[in-house]
């Protein structure tokens, strides 16, 4: 497939996402992870390296940690270590991170999602466990900063890709997909707006066919929306810069959604600014096989798993199959549409368009549609049956998503919706059709197919829709071949 270029140049975007792991305690302490508690009322001496005091691994965040590798196909090391990253800012208590470096956890794996209907692939570098730091807040102080370190130990998983993606939009649909995956193994809880899931983008641009740009990185994007807007910015300025004469700065950028652009933070450090060396206080973290395999044993079903089941089991297209698998819900509202209607391939059309549709639409959540599973089932089984054509079902929805009714059948007889399917009615239609349009039936014998659809037109017409369209183009074709 032909790179996307824009003004002549080739985007390269890897991402850095920080998933806070859905521990109720903290990575090396016992400290709570609650949101929203008083400022400073979370923060342990651990949690603050106070003289005296040692962390101990969270048992629970090696094994969210495992989850996501096996989610995503990666290796998981046997043994890997945390490292000591050294850096000074007034919301890092002990003027030090703990992290890992060399050796993470996680190692490798992909992700794979569609952007439209393309299949696409991510590969990652690592995912590894560190704590997160705390938050300086700067809203309610006039003149001064405020330090508030309930966040500080907090557990995450920093997961790394290879700078793969090519454009805003591959970008945003491989944050999604990436979302999807941790809420549904149940790893994070995605809350973006309270920093549960953050974001970095790492962006660069170059001729086709170049070395790798100059990256710069946006941090700690809170929205896909806002995501998108970033990088596209962010894009333009640096192709102008270049396109002036200008070399591109290795910096780390904030993006303003007031103005809709990026600005400067700071310059950007590499790893030897950091000087990073393994924690004496963590002896190295060794994950047997076994406790791999009890870990797998026990995960719920994977969405890359459901889909292929739903190829084979369903034989529904692979794009309908990871549609479908977006989420939980989702997945779940197909299984048992498709079972009780038998008409699976019908029940992803209508789930994919109708109801997504109204659902994209700001309405509602699946959860909650208004439409259950086995009501959209009664309404499928209604059109494999030919009780009601496509349109028709379409009136019956509407009715049913309104809450002015809830039986399909008696929506469809009480608003006369039921297809003609009396061969013997209908032939005598189709009769009074072709003998009130001569030309169109000359017309269609000379060659020109428009004219059969024309006549196929006049045929519902004069049905007042309720005749059924594949009937209605049989006996047409059978009158006129006569």
């Amino acid at each position: 497939m032909t790179t996307k270029l824009i003004q002549g140049y080739e985007v390269v975007i890897g991402f850095e996402t920080h998933a806070q792991l859905s521990t109720r305690s903290k990575i090396f302490s016992r400290s709570p992870t609650a949101f929203g508690a008083e400022p400073n009322t979370q923060a342990s001496p651990v949690d603050l390296a106070l003289p005296g005091t040692l962390p101990v691994m969270n048992k629970g965040a090696v094994e969210r940690a495992i989850e996501f590798g096996l989610a995503v196909n990666a290796k998981i090391a046997e043994r890997s270590v945390f490292a000591r990253k050294n850096y000074f800012y007034p919301d890092l208590p002990k003027g030090y991170q703990i992290s890992q470096f060399e050796i993470p956890v996680v190692q490798g794996g992909s992700v794979e999602f569609y952007l439209g209907e393309d299949k696409k692939s991510v590969r990652l570098v690592r995912a590894h466990l560190e704590e997160d730091a705390g938050k300086s807040l700067h809203e309610d102080f006039v003149g001064q900063s405020g330090i508030d370190l309930n966040r500080a130990g907090t557990p995450l998983l920093e997961i790394v890709t290879e700078p793969d993606m090519r454009s805003s939009e591959e970008a945003v649909a491989y944050a999604k997909e990436l979302h999807k995956i941790v809420t549904w193994i149940g790893i994070c809880d995605g809350n973006m707006q309270e920093g549960s899931f953050r974001c970095d983008a790492n962006v660069s641009v170059r001729k086709p066919g170049a070395e790798l740009g100059t990256r710069r990185e946006i941090k700690n994007l809170n929205s896909f929306k806002f995501m998108q807007q970033a990088i596209d910015y962010e894009i333009r300025w640096q192709i102008e810069e270049i396109e002036d004469g200008r070399a591109i700065q290795q910096a780390t950028v904030l993006f303003d959604p007031d103005t809709g652009e990026t600005r400067a933070m700071r310059t950007k450090e590499d790893a030897a600014d950091y000087r990073y060396f393994p924690d004496p206080d963590l002896p190295p973290l060794v994950v047997a096989p076994e406790w791999v395999e009890r870990v797998k044993s026990q995960m719920a079903e994977l969405p890359r798993v459901m889909a292929a089941r739903f190829v084979k089991d369903y034989g529904l297209p692979e794009y309908d199959a990871t549609t479908l698998t977006q989420s939980k819900a989702m997945a779940a509202y197909f299984e048992a549409a498709a079972k009780a209607s038998g008409q699976p391939k019908l029940a992803s059309n209508w789930i994919m368009g109708e109801l997504s549709r109204r659902i994209n639409a700001g309405e509602t959540s699946i959860e909650t549609a208004p439409v259950p599973a086995a009501v959209l089932a009664s309404l499928i089984g209604r059109i494999a049956d030919n009780t009601i054509s496509n349109n028709a079902a379409k009136q019956v929805f509407e009715v049913l998503w309104t809450g002015e009714g809830s039986d399909v059948d008696a929506i469809i007889e009480s608003k006369g919706l039921k297809q003609m399917n009396d061969t013997g009615a209908l032939e005598a239609i189709i009769d009074e059709v072709l003998a009130a349009n001569p030309d169109n039936v000359a017309q269609f014998k000379a060659g020109k197919d428009k004219a059969f659809n024309a006549l196929v037109g006049q045929a519902m017409k004069a049905s007042k829709g309720k005749a059924n369209p594949a009937q209605v183009n049989e006996v047409l074709r059978r009158k006129l071949a006569q």
